[in-house]
């Protein structure tokens, strides 16, 4: 098991940012995979964005183009930039590690590691 302790979350009005953090350990960032989630009440968690085999941001249709995942290895935190927020981002966030790379990589079945979340509400 990994920790990961997730901070940022907080209220915003629609159109505005918010910048989530999960600190971790170093395994975390050199094995596997890391990834966020989120879950809104009454409905499943989905997957929110992590990295491709290059390295490259892979996002989930509903938040590609406004949310953006970075990592600082050094320091051993991964981000979630989120901008232009909307109602429908509303959710509780969740940081998780994988121990091996998923063959789907937003699915959370492929992670074992989980944070406590962090909550993000936008109002209109």
């Amino acid at each position: 098991q990994v920790r990961l302790t997730e901070s940022g979350g907080g209220s915003v009005q629609g159109g505005g940012s918010l910048r989530l953090s999960c600190a971790s350990s170093r395994f975390a960032f050199v094995t596997g995979r890391l990834a966020w989630f989120r879950q809104a009440p009454g409905k499943e968690r989905e997957g929110v964005a992590t990295f491709d085999e290059s390295g490259r941001g892979l996002y989930a249709g509903s938040v590609n183009g406004r949310f953006t995942i970075s990592k600082d290895t050094a320091m051993n935190v991964l981000y979630l930039q989120m901008d232009s927020l909307e109602v429908g981002d509303t959710a509780k966030y969740y940081c998780a590690h994988a121990p091996f790379v998923p063959e789907a990589p937003l699915s959370p079945s492929a992670y074992k590691s989980w944070g406590r979340g962090t909550q993000v509400t936008v109002s209109s």
